[in-house]
Order: structure tokens, then C-alpha cells, then sequence
């Protein structure tokens, strides 16, 4: 179950109790669930309870009961705390974290991708440059994944912004005032940046930084190891493919085994009880569909960006423990656990791509 997921679900138990006469008031477009903060219970949290409260004519606590009941019914939820003056704690189902993987790689690079922009029209202008042009380039990939129709124009176009993908829907003035995207311009042409960087570790350097700080593009950028965070990110995607192939080599793949009862992502047979890499690394997966939206709506690719830099750390401090070592044989465990790191490098690749940014199997 993704944030999205369970937003989507508290919001459905919103929904009931309004209907069923449990609460009054009209029922939210949207309920925000967040990540339990350090030292809390559960999984997530939301302070819906709270927001509801005033209109349903009931103390916050008292609301947070009657979610609290509706929610623990739920198959994909293992259980709902109340603390504080109503914020609801919510621990997900063992399930939930397996059906996560199964998901993401059902759904390939398109995982994080929706629907909830579906039929909106967005259209956009940008000034003459280059970091302006890769930026909207990037928004427009952004909120066509989340279901939107996009169009991007400029005044003019320069040919060096072909190689780097930024090529704008249509040129001149537009005949109405258009909202505009304006990045911090670089003071650096597209050709020397294509020179010096290639057209991968340009868009990362224009995009990585929010629209409102200076892009400084440097030859940090083409150095490979990890203190470079497109190093790193790409990295993690290839040791995620490496370790495809390493398992292949000793004979055992994902497959079906890998929801064996007992192979739980993290737990389970053979597995510590928490396992800190596995959850950080579900973490990452499970927000991930929220950042692209994010992303979108607040047309900030460095949200992505940024997310992905998560995603691969989480990647890099798991991937020990997914082969065996020494004289362990393959178990479902380690099955389990490389469906989970191919489910990272996924989640890697859809979101470089929606970047512009390749990402190579070697490395």
C-alpha cells in the first residue's frame, strides 16, 4: 500500500462514517497521510481526526475513534493508534509490504505514474533558456505521467537543446499571457555544457537544484563515486541489475517463492525481526508515486530528483543482504530480498527517465 494508497483509503472510511451518520460535515477532496516520525508508532500518520473535528461537532479524539474503528477493518491495515489530541497511527499488514513489490514490478517504469490530472490542460512558456528549457521539458514529462495534457512554448529554440530533449511543442509568442516557468538562469551556454558534460549530467545539473537556487554545473559531475549523487543514483540502478545477474549465476531468481510464507521483505524465516535496510528501502518505494505527484503539481523536478537520491542510498545500504554468502544456500528469503532490490532499480529507471536522464545497466 503507497501513501497514495492509504490516503485514498482513510478517505474512504471518511466517506462511510459520513454516509453511515458516525460523523457531519462535508467530506475533504484530499486527507494527508505521512511517514511516522522517529521515536513514533506505526507505519503512517494523519491528522485527519483533527482537521474534521470542528465541522462534525466533535472533539478530535472522538472523531479519531469513529476512523479508528473503520480503518482496523481494513485487510491491508494490521492496526490504527490514537494518541496525542486525535492523530491517527497507522501500522500496515506484513502483506502490504510484499503486495508493494509485486506492484512496482508489475507496473515497471511506469510505478508512480496516475490519473489524478487526467483531463487538465496545462499550458506553459518559457524565456530563450537552457535551464528554463530542460526545466519545462521536465514538467511536461512530470504531469503527463500523472494523466494531464501539456503544452510547452518558447519564443525561440536552440538547436543545441535537441540533444538535451528540450525541444518545445511550439515557438513564438503565444497570442494570451501563459503562465511561465522561470528557473534560475546558468550563465553557461547549452553548447559548452553539452561539451563538457554530455546531455545526462547537464539535465541532472540544471534540475537537481529547485527552480529558485543557482544551478552550478561542475566537473564534480563526471566524477564516479558516490560523493556525485547522479554517480550514485545511476549506480544503484546497475548494482540493482548486477545483482539480477549474480543470483541468476548461483542459480535462483525472484519468482514466485518469493511469497512464501515466511520471506517477508525484512523478516520472516532466517531474517532479523527488523531489519532497518529492507524497511528504509520499502520506505523509498512506498513514497515514491507521492513525490512524482508532488512533483508535478508543484512543477519542481528537484523533488524528484532529490527522491531518487533517497531511493538509491536506501539501495546501496540493502544490497548485502541479498545474496547468500559463504555456505548459505538461496532461500526465499534471499528471493524475497532481491525482488525488493529489482523493484529499487525500477523505481530508479521510471524515475531518471521522467528526468531525461538514462540509466545504464553497467557501470
Amino acid at each position: 500500500m503507497t501513501p497514495a494508497d492509504l490516503s485514498r483509503t482513510v478517505l474512504g472510511a471518511v466517506r462511510r462514517a459520513v454516509e453511515e451518520g458516525a460523523l457531519r460535515g462535508p467530506v475533504p477532496e484530499r486527507v494527508k497521510v505521512e511517514r511516522s516520525r522517529p521515536g513514533g508508532s506505526g507505519d503512517y500518520a494523519t491528522n485527519a481526526a483533527l482537521r474534521l473535528a470542528r465541522e462534525a461537532g466533535m472533539p478530535a479524539r472522538e472523531v479519531a475513534e469513529v476512523l479508528s474503528g473503520a480503518l482496523a477493518r481494513h485487510p491491508g491495515i494490521a492496526g490504527v493508534e490514537i494518541s496525542g489530541p486525535g492523530f491517527l497511527n497507522i501500522t500496515l499488514a506484513a502483506d502490504t509490504r510484499r503486495a508493494l513489490v509485486r506492484e512496482v514490478l508489475s507496473r515497471g517504469t511506469r510505478y508512480g505514474h496516475g490519473s489524478g490530472m487526467a483531463g487538465q490542460i496545462h499550458q506553459y512558456h518559457h524565456r530563450p533558456d537552457v535551464r528554463a528549457a530542460v526545466t519545462a521539458d521536465a514538467v511536461r514529462r512530470l504531469l503527463r505521467a500523472q494523466g494531464a495534457l501539456v503544452r510547452i512554448s518558447c519564443d525561440r529554440a536552440e538547436p543545441a537543446w535537441a540533444p538535451l530533449g528540450a525541444t518545445p511543442d511550439a515557438l513564438g509568442t503565444p497570442p494570451v499571457a501563459l503562465p511561465e516557468l522561470r528557473p534560475v538562469p546558468v550563465d553557461v551556454s547549452a553548447d559548452e555544457l553539452l561539451r563538457r558534460f554530455g546531455p545526462d549530467a547537464t539535465r541532472w545539473a540544471l534540475l537537481r537544484p529547485a527552480g529558485h537556487d543557482r544551478a552550478r554545473p561542475d566537473d564534480g559531475l563526471l566524477v564516479q563515486n558516490e560523493g556525485n549523487p547522479l554517480f550514485r543514483v545511476r549506480y544503484a540502478h546497475a548494482r540493482s541489475r548486477a545483482l539480477l545477474r549474480n543470483a541468476a549465476d548461483l542459480g535462483f531468481t525472484t519468482g514466485p517463492a518469493a511469497d512464501e510464507e515466511g520471506a517477508a521483505y525484512g523478516g520472516g524465516a532466517g531474517a532479523r525481526p527488523a531489519d532497518a535496510a529492507a524497511s528504509a528501502l520499502l520506505t523509498a518505494l512506498g513514497d515514491h508515486p507521492a513525490a512524482l505527484e508532488s512533483a508535478a503539481r508543484l512543477r519542481a523536478p528537484d523533488r524528484v530528483a532529490r527522491h531518487l537520491e533517497a531511493t538509491a542510498d536506501a539501495l546501496l545500504g540493502f544490497q548485502h543482504t541479498v545474496l547468500p554468502t559463504g555456505d548459505e544456500k538461496p532461500s526465499a528469503t534471499h528471493r524475497s530480498r532481491l525482488a525488493l532490490a529489482e523493484a529499487a532499480g525500477t523505481v530508479l529507471a521510471g524515475g531518471l527517465a521522467l528526468l531525461g536522464i538514462s540509466a545504464p545497466e553497467h557501470l
